[in-house]
């Protein structure tokens, strides 16, 4: 089967990183390809009743976060527990279950993944260790992604930012497809699963707990962070941002960032929204790409003070630009 295209994110940070270690000692690197080490322990936050998040690190992978850096949460049930997002190497997976087991003694039943981006799903690992049974569910454009080789690809990368750190994590992907639509009955409580199309990646999933008020919004909306949009639709994800307005959610956990309101999706869909019509406006003046910067920059200023939002404004130009002279033919 034909390599689905890996992100020019995951290719561009594999080739930085593969520059950054290609100056250390070739001993170092075999030991540490043994197994990486322990990641320290991140306090879970109660973020509903039964539901837990430990919110990660907001930067990209690097040693001194060892390659931690979304958002792992899991729900107490009454027949045990559902992880969604067990994060981004076994290592991760192993530090989420520490602190799953300080609150619950219950068994693990199922485990969700919200998209293909290796820093949320590879600490299945660790879980399927611990639970060899258990079902890890996806959208079917995900595992597609994983059976392609993009599994691989994220161990790459992961090793090589974080210098060794993920060392000993293998490609542990999901086994069940879901898509939007689905509902599933997991311990007494419904996981509604949400995808409209193409958005931050073409296998996004959101997942609803009616039972809970909570949204889990995956890397379609994040807290104070700009995040990659190499895979993404920008026209989709505006699309599937308005529809997840209209969804009664109380609590929303977001890919990256603090756990917060509806307001988290609504700041997510006028920065892509404002983004958008405003390359659009300059396209029909004749502008290029790399003429528009500031004057988008201009309508961004209240995202000014997020993470990422220099490193990544130029780039995202750019995408939308592509898609907006698309369109124009």
């Amino acid at each position: 089967m034909q390599l689905r295209r890996f992100s020019a994110f995951a290719l561009t940070l594999l080739a930085t990183a593969t520059l950054a270690t290609a100056t250390l000692p070739i001993g170092a690197l075999a030991v540490a390809a043994e197994r990486g080490p322990a990641l320290p322990d991140y306090p879970p936050e109660k973020v509903a009743d039964g539901v837990y998040v430990i919110h990660g690190p907001i930067d990209y992978p690097t040693p001194e976060n060892q390659g931690f850096m979304n958002n792992p949460a899991w729900l107490v049930t009454d027949a045990g527990v559902v992880v969604i997002d067990p994060g981004s190497s076994v290592q991760t997976g192993e530090m989420v279950l520490r602190a799953l087991r300080e609150i619950t003694d219950a068994p693990i039943i199922a485990v969700l993944n919200t998209h293909v981006h290796g820093d949320h799903w590879l600490g299945n690992q660790a879980i399927r260790a611990a639970y060899p049974e258990v079902p890890i569910y996806a959208h079917p454009n995900m595992i597609a992604a994983i059976e392609n080789g993009a599994g691989e690809q994220w161990l790459d990368l992961m090793l090589r930012a974080t210098e060794g750190a993920t060392a000993g994590t293998e490609a542990v992907g999901p086994t069940q497809a879901v898509g939007g639509g689905t509902e599933l009955e997991l311990g007494g409580l419904t996981y509604r699963i949400h995808h409209w199309g193409p958005a931050h990646t073409n296998n996004d999933l959101m997942i609803e707990i009616p039972e809970r008020g909570v949204l889990f919004a995956a890397d379609n909306a994040n807290n104070e962070r700009i995040v990659r949009m190499d895979d993404a639709s920008f026209e989709g994800l505006i699309d599937t941002l308005e529809r997840a307005k209209t969804i009664p959610a109380e609590v929303v956990v977001p890919g990256h960032g603090l756990t917060g309101g509806p307001e988290i999706i609504t700041e997510n869909l006028d920065y892509v929204a404002t983004l958008r019509q405003t390359v659009a406006e300059l396209y029909d003046e004749g502008l290029s790409d790399f003429e528009m910067k500031d004057p988008v920059a201009e309508r961004l200023t209240d995202y000014a003070d997020w993470a990422g939002f220099d490193d990544e404004l130029g780039k995202h130009i750019s995408l939308v630009y592509l898609e907006v002279e698309a369109d124009a033919f």
